[in-house]
């Protein structure tokens, strides 16, 4: 029996999944939208009783395909969705290696649409893509602005391994997790599912079973764990990308680790809660405020236990309170532990630097994170 080119393409993709490594992007040798075309043909019966298929019916035109070209031939694919009528949602690290003209999009119903990219931000890895007219069926998606629960029902939708109209069901394993950028700062916030994630799925929305966007998905580490970024840092950075061009980050100038109990007796504290500060960086809001640690003095530096009233017990919830609650600009209130005494100091926050590191792929397993600088 002859192989058609669809399945010569097919067995490709297969075969290029074997080598990578299972972040959510997907590169591959050309631009061209090299992935098996049956996303409407899987729609199902419409006589099916299925909160998962009333979901993906309703939301599954908004979904696409985002192929890029890059340099000398190269590029790569990804997903992302529609928010209004214009704009579509995708990861940075889907798009960072267009070329002018570069990015197409595959709607579910078939139809193609290039796209131009608005603006990107790598700390995030958030992007947004300008359509000029999108076809039938594909409306603005709902970004809600709330944490998911532990345990709820969740969808991923997009192209794994390039199969374009795919969806996964699972639940929300856990929130609040720190997961590692390109450019060396960590994305807090974020949501991790057991849902199935696989490359191509970076961008993809994350949705409830009532189609709200609860994340954007960023990369699976295995066959059980996929991360999102939170909706709630999505909904402040994109409406600044499309509007400024860019999102400006706060910035407080340290390095810090979860208190152990060793620290925690070193420092005078009850029990093992707050984060050590370990580095202050030059010349940053923190600089002169904040006492790091000293390795050759047990129990010094400042441990933070508490921002603007709000309890610290590790690094993941300093690092969200920071990024959803504050801008640059702001000042904010730290109890820290210094000396064994608790007490009360104020910082200014600052936009972040740019990152002097270049952006280089996201480790396929999102535990092989740089140190955290809030």
């Amino acid at each position: 029996m002859g192989v058609t080119p669809d399945q010569r393409t097919r067995r490709r993709v297969l075969r290029a999944v074997g080598a990578t490594a299972a972040i959510g992007g997907l590169g591959v040798g050309s631009s061209a939208a090299q992935n098996g075309q049956d996303g409407q043909s899987g729609q199902g019966d419409d006589g099916v009783d299925s909160p998962y298929t009333a979901t993906y019916r309703d939301t599954i035109g908004s979904v696409v395909l985002v192929t890029v070209s890059g340099p000398r031939g190269g590029g790569g694919l990804g997903s992302g969705f529609v928010i209004d009528e214009q704009h579509v949602v995708t990861n940075n690290h889907v798009v960072q290696s267009a070329t002018e003209g570069g990015v197409e999009l595959q709607f579910s119903n078939e139809e193609w649409r290039t796209a131009s990219i608005v603006a990107t931000d790598p700390y995030s890895d958030l992007a947004v893509l300008r359509v000029e007219e999108l076809p039938d069926g594909a409306s603005g998606l709902s970004i809600v602005d709330r944490e998911p629960a532990i345990g709820q029902e969740v969808l991923v939708l997009g192209n794994p391994l390039g199969l374009d109209a795919s969806i996964s069901q699972g639940i929300v394993s856990g929130v609040d997790r720190v997961l590692p950028s390109p450019v060396g700062f960590s994305i807090p916030a974020a949501i991790q599912t057991d849902a199935s994630v696989n490359p191509g799925n970076s961008g993809g929305p994350l949705v409830s079973l009532e189609g709200e966007v609860l994340g954007v998905v960023f990369a699976g580490a295995d066959q059980t764990i996929g991360f999102a970024i939170s909706s709630r840092l999505a909904n402040r950075v994109i409406p600044a990308l499309i509007e400024d061009g860019t999102y400006e980050h706060p910035f407080l100038g340290v390095g810090v680790q979860p208190v152990v109990p060793d620290i925690a007796e070193a420092v005078g504290l009850e029990s093992a809660t707050g984060v050590l500060v370990t580095e202050v960086v030059p010349n940053a809001p923190a600089d002169g405020v904040l006492q790091p640690a000293v390795p050759t003095r047990p129990g010094s530096g400042d441990v933070i236990v508490a921002i603007d009233g709000e309890e610290v017990q590790n690094q993941s919830q300093l690092l969200s309170y920071l990024a959803l609650e504050t801008s640059p600009g702001d000042t904010v209130e730290l109890t820290v532990v210094r000396d064994g005494e608790q007490e009360s100091v104020e910082v200014t926050l600052e936009t972040r630097p740019e990152s002097q590191l270049p952006q280089t792929p996201i480790p396929g397993t999102p535990g092989e994170r740089p140190p955290t600088e809030p």
